[in-house]
C-alpha cells in the first residue's frame, strides 16, 4: 500500500523521493520526502500514511463522532454495524476530518502542519525538523530549565484556546502529538478531532486535554491548573467571549 501511495505522489510531481520513516502509530506511519518545491512551496514535507484497515484502531470512534449526521442510511447503518464497507466509510472519514481540520487550523494561524494535498488514505503537510532530524515529540523534549518549560505549557494551552477559539477541540492532545522546534511547539494528529457546537463529550475531551498537557509539565516540576484552565475556557466558548490573546489587539 505505501508503495501506491508514495506512486501517487511522486506522479502528482508534489513529492521527488522518499528519504526516510520518521514515525508509525497505531493509526499511521509518517515519512521524510523531498517535495517538490514548484508544487507544494516546500523542500520537505511530511507524508502521513494511513494503515488498512485491519490495522487501524478504531475502538473509541463513537466517542469522536457523536453528533455527526449521516444523511445516507445505508452508510449510518454500515458504520453502525461495523461491517468492511463501514470501516472503509470510517477510514475515509477519520482522514478526511485530519484533512479539514488542518486547513481550518492552519488558516487561522493555529502551530499545526501546513496541509498541502490528500488522497482517502494519506495527507500530505510540511514537515516540521529538518533533514538530519525531525522536531522531538513534547514527551521526549528537555527543556533547558523552568523558564523554558513554562512558556511551552503556555504555548500548548495558548494553541488549545486558539483551537476551541475556531471550534475544534482536539480531543486526543498529550505530549506525543506535540512537536518542538527552536522553541517552538506544533501540534499534530487530528483524525479526531471534534467540533464542540455538535460533539456532546467536547467539553470532556477538552478537560482531557489540558489534563495531559498540565500533568506532563508537572512531572518536570511546573505546576498548572488543569480544572480551572479547561473550566474558564469552556465558560468562555459557550458564552462567546473567548478571544485568543493573540488576537485581542485586533478587536
Amino acid at each position: 500500500m505505501h508503495d501506491e501511495v508514495f506512486e501517487h505522489f511522486l506522479d502528482e510531481g508534489l513529492i521527488e523521493r522518499v528519504i526516510r520513516p520518521i514515525k508509525s502509530g497505531k493509526e499511521a506511519s509518517v515519512h521524510l520526502v523531498r517535495a517538490n518545491p514548484r508544487t507544494t512551496g516546500e523542500e520537505l514535507a511530511a507524508l502521513k500514511i494511513y494503515h488498512p484497515l485491519d490495522r487501524r484502531d478504531f475502538r473509541d470512534e463513537s466517542l469522536y463522532r457523536d453528533g455527526e449526521f449521516i444523511k445516507e442510511r445505508r452508510i449510518r447503518v454500515a458504520l453502525e454495524k461495523k461491517t468492511r464497507f463501514g470501516r472503509e466509510v470510517q477510514g475515509g472519514i477519520w482522514v478526511g476530518r485530519e484533512w479539514e481540520t488542518l486547513r481550518t487550523l492552519f488558516d487561522a494561524g493555529a502551530p499545526v502542519p501546513r496541509p498541502i494535498e490528500a488522497t482517502d488514505s494519506a495527507i500530505l503537510m510540511s514537515y516540521i525538523g529538518d533533514e538530519g532530524d525531525a522536531a522531538p515529540q513534547l514527551h521526549r523534549y528537555r527543556p533547558t530549565g523552568d523558564a523554558e518549560a513554562e512558556e511551552l505549557l503556555e504555548q500548548c494551552i495558548r494553541a488549545v484556546e486558539r483551537m476551541l477559539f475556531h471550534d475544534v477541540v482536539h480531543g486526543d492532545l498529550s505530549a506525543f502529538n506535540v512537536l518542538v522546534w527552536r522553541g517552538e511547539i506544533c501540534v499534530i494528529d487530528l483524525p479526531q478531532a471534534v467540533d464542540p457546537k455538535k460533539n456532546r463529550h467536547a467539553e470532556s475531551l477538552l478537560a482531557r486535554d489540558v489534563a495531559r498537557i498540565c500533568e506532563h509539565f508537572a512531572r518536570q516540576g511546573v505546576s498548572g491548573d488543569p480544572v480551572r484552565t479547561a473550566e474558564d475556557l469552556w465558560t468562555a466558548w459557550t458564552f462567546a467571549d473567548l478571544v485568543p490573546e493573540e488576537l485581542r489587539p485586533l478587536l
